[in-house]
């Protein structure tokens, strides 16, 4: 019978295509996930892996056992799921995932609230912009800004989302204008060409923090949502009255489908909702001030 971990740490460096970056995924290091790999193939007598000089590559036999094992790994979750979406304890972990942005600006505060309400309760946070994998619980519940969330989430969507285009209000009339892009838009966007048809690119960032920070500093105008520099509300950074359609992506409270019935989760679900639906105008730009 095949032991779960050794399967855990053969997918590892499948997926990473090293032993150092298995050794990161799973929290261990270089050389335990080298004595597991060579002690599996001890165990069947086969080679799973060659050693090349840029890293792992798989043989016929671990490319023969690889739905397997993914299969295999599909069943665990499922079952750390189950048992877990009938934990009716207010106490333990709760695992959150949101862009920095919105932590910091939106909901750093409320949260501190809900933890000294719940002190049995612990919060971990994963910012990070992408959707975290809550099919394998990397997290319980999910704050995104999305179209459309996976059909194995279940989730409420909370607001819509309306952009605004920000600039300094200290930049002189008579310089040349500059525009703050996102990094990887390499050609300008509609509003641009509409509204600053002249304007050269000054500056491409790759989160919403830096962005703002580059409006502020003079950097040029950019097209934001309007919930961070509208939370913020410095006297220095204004919205321009230029009027854009609203965004076709909106904001969303998720879960696996399975976390539905655990109770802690349910509690900071509902509690997140409130308080998102009560920074409803806020997302949606009804706070903004030209």
């Amino acid at each position: 019978m095949n032991n779960w971990d050794d399967i855990r740490y053969f997918l590892a460096v499948t997926r990473s295509g090293s032993v150092s970056g298995a050794a990161k995924v799973l929290g261990v290091n270089h050389s335990t996930v080298t004595r597991r790999i060579q002690s599996f193939e001890a165990k069947h007598g086969v080679e799973l892996f060659i050693r090349q000089r840029d890293g792992y590559e798989m043989t016929e036999a671990a490319d023969t056992i690889l739905e397997q094992a993914q299969q295999m790994e599909e069943q665990s979750q499922q079952l750390s799921r189950t048992l877990y979406g009938r934990d009716s304890r207010l106490e333990g972990p709760i695992s959150l995932t949101m862009t920095h942005d919105m932590f910091e600006y939106c909901l750093a505060e409320d949260l501190a609230q809900f933890q000294r309400k719940h002190p049995g309760i612990e919060l971990n946070l994963i910012v990070s912009p992408g959707l975290r994998n809550l099919n394998s619980r990397e997290a319980d519940l999910a704050i995104r800004l999305t179209q459309a969330p996976p059909d194995y989430l279940v989730g409420h969507e909370v607001a819509g989302l309306q952009h605004g285009i920000y600039s300094s209000r200290q930049r002189p009339p008579d310089e040349p204008l500059g525009i703050v892009l996102w990094r990887d838009q390499e050609a300008r966007p509609d509003w641009v060409a509409e509204h600053f048809p002249k304007a050269s690119i000054a500056l491409r960032v790759d989160n919403l923090s830096s962005m703002y920070a580059a409006v502020r500093a003079g950097f040029g105008v950019a097209r934001m949502h309007c919930y961070m520099p509208d939370s913020l509300d410095h006297d220095d950074v204004i919205k321009l009255p230029i009027s854009l359609p609203p965004s076709d992506w909106s904001v969303w409270v998720l879960s696996h489908t399975d976390l539905r019935k655990t109770r802690r989760v349910q509690l900071c679900r509902k509690f997140l909702l409130d308080r998102l639906k009560e920074k409803r105008g806020l997302f949606e730009g009804e706070q903004s001030v030209s």
